[in-house]
């Protein structure tokens, strides 16, 4: 049971942050980016105040503290998502840079004719990345259908477009607008569906990349049981900084990549010739100086998420996401596209009005949520919508949000109002 009172005490945003008019924050943008605790503030502030000196540079006392310290965290992100070895945890800027990294690292093995599966639910940044590689490698893209129902991708629709030429398959773990239709049977949401999506990956040869920044913060991950070969994360997601992300990777897959950056702490020695003698992973895949005060917040955004409890957290989202959906549901006015989503997202729209009208109305109201196409701009023609509006819940978030959320729908009165207060 999450105290979320109690909870709200540890992020200093519910006390200085106040909308206007007087209304209470309600804050329904966590799958944008989430807030955070003062453990996390504090670790970050330590490190600029206390212990500041470079990683992996110095040998001197407190570059060695320093150096501790982050591997320190590189070992606790290791335990949290429960990978065979530190070195195949690599901190990155974000999920974005980290697929990034993990799609140019991967052009080597393909040529033309090779195939990349990914599915029309993607965010853009494991869309975009993969196309820049296709384009040069000569590779094709291909879509993996959308269950019609559930908004994923089965494995029965995995099945329909693989085949001895697909060398890679990358798909989101949690999505934007994820559906599920079998909840209460299936609480994990995709997990145990990416589990089998990486057997009939494997059964073909090809890698399985994850996109997890929309289920890392929410679900327990387990990269050995599901047997992905890649997971793309950020920390700002999981009420760590921003700016800090990770890529995981089996570590003989990292040993054959290349690096996407150069730069010194990257490499053992260059000489004139051109010749670069490269450091083993993860050091290869960290050139120039890190997010070291980032690294540091993320451990501890995981350790006070672990306080917190991952199993809680998802148990409090998903009695949050059934109450949003059952009063919203009450609403003639409210059209909704996720009503079985396995974790506090919920993706809606106010008939008749642009998504991005209505969110500027709610957030008249205090009501903050997200609207637009959420980086997923193919995902809207499944939908069959320009644009849709997006609440999304989090640990720290309760039944007097979403009475909130639901009251400024019922009672919106004329949208417009907003952009004459």
């Amino acid at each position: 049971m999450i105290d979320v009172k109690k909870i709200r005490e540890d992020f200093p945003m519910y006390k200085n942050f106040h909308p206007k008019n007087g209304y209470p924050l309600t804050y329904l943008d966590n799958a944008a980016t989430t807030f955070k605790p003062w453990e996390v503030i504090k670790a970050e502030e330590a490190y600029y105040t206390s212990f500041t000196a470079n990683s992996h540079r110095g040998d001197y006392e407190l570059a060695h503290d320093v150096d501790v310290m982050f591997e320190n965290a590189r070992e606790t992100t290791r335990k949290f998502i429960n990978a065979k070895l530190p070195s195949e945890i690599c901190f990155t800027s974000g999920a974005s840079m980290s697929l990034n990294l993990i799609a140019y690292g991967l052009a080597h093995i393909l040529k033309p004719g090779d195939e990349i599966i990914l599915s029309e639910a993607e965010h853009a940044s494991n869309v975009l990345p993969w196309f820049g590689i296709a384009k040069n490698t000569g590779a094709i893209i291909k879509y993996a259908p959308l269950d019609p129902n559930k908004g994923i991708v089965t494995p029965e629709n995995l099945l329909k477009v693989i085949n001895s030429k697909t060398k890679i398959v990358a798909l989101a773990e949690v999505t934007n607008l994820k559906k599920l239709k079998d909840l209460k049977a299936n609480v994990l949401g995709g997990l145990n569906d990416s589990k089998t999506l990486a057997k009939i990956a494997h059964q073909y040869n090809a890698l399985f990349v994850v996109d997890g920044a929309q289920s890392v913060p929410h679900v327990k991950i387990d990269v050995q049981d599901m047997d992905c070969d890649f997971l793309a994360f950020s920390g700002h997601k999981l009420c760590g900084p921003t700016g800090i992300g990770v890529m995981y990777g089996k570590y003989e897959l990292l040993k054959d990549m290349p690096p996407l950056l150069s730069g010194g702490g990257m490499n053992t020695r260059f000489d004139t010739c051109g010749d670069i003698l490269l450091q083993k992973p993860p050091l290869k895949f960290e050139a120039g100086t890190q997010n070291i005060a980032g690294v540091l917040g993320l451990e501890a955004a995981i350790k006070y998420i672990e306080k917190i409890g991952i199993d809680n957290i998802q148990e409090h989202e998903h009695k949050l996401h059934e109450f949003a959906i059952s009063e919203l549901s009450k609403l003639d006015n409210v059209t909704i596209y996720n009503p079985y989503a396995s974790t506090g997202i919920i993706t809606f729209n106010i008939n008749g009005v642009f998504a991005q009208d209505a969110a500027t109305y709610l957030g008249s109201k205090g009501v903050f949520v997200r609207s637009g196409q959420h980086c997923a701009k193919i995902l809207m023609d499944f939908l069959k919508t320009s644009a849709t509006i997006r609440a999304s819940t989090y640990f720290y978030n309760d039944e007097e949000d979403i009475k909130r959320l639901v009251g400024a729908c019922k009672n919106g009165g004329n949208f417009l109002d907003a952009y004459f207060i």
